[in-house]
């Protein structure tokens, strides 16, 4: 794909934050740049990055989609109050995914696991 400015900024966008953010927060970050960015160039530009590999779709429960700009193998923990969006250290090792590849025969190229939860902004301010 060609590096157009649109892509660039919002390719640097989801790439400079850890918010997971949704394609209409990514659209308000990119028009402070570009203001005659449209909504609908940001969501071709989120679908080709996609694509490419360099931004990650995550389908965390909500209505709308999450992105996340850093598609190294990692997990995410997610709010069941707010929906907010964390990343999550690669805790699973090696030795639980040969322990699935011995038994389901399957070869392990990566795993994925979210976890659910109550952030620490909504517990404490829980009644």
């Amino acid at each position: 794909m060609r590096n157009t400015k649109q892509r660039q900024v919002v390719l640097d966008i989801l790439r400079n934050t850890d918010t997971h953010p949704t394609a209409d927060w990514v659209y308000e970050q990119a028009r402070k740049v570009l203001p005659n960015i449209s909504l609908g160039t940001v969501y071709r530009v989120l679908g080709r990055l996609q694509e490419e590999g360099l931004v990650v779709q995550l389908d965390v429960g909500s209505r709308k989609s999450r992105f996340d700009g850093k598609p190294g193998q990692h997990q995410h923990i997610v709010c069941e109050r707010c929906g907010r969006v964390a990343d999550v250290p690669d805790v699973i090792d090696h030795i639980a995914s040969e322990r699935v590849q011995n038994l389901t025969g399957y070869r392990v190229h990566a795993h994925r696991v979210e976890w659910i939860g109550v952030c620490p902004e909504c517990h404490n301010a829980q009644p």
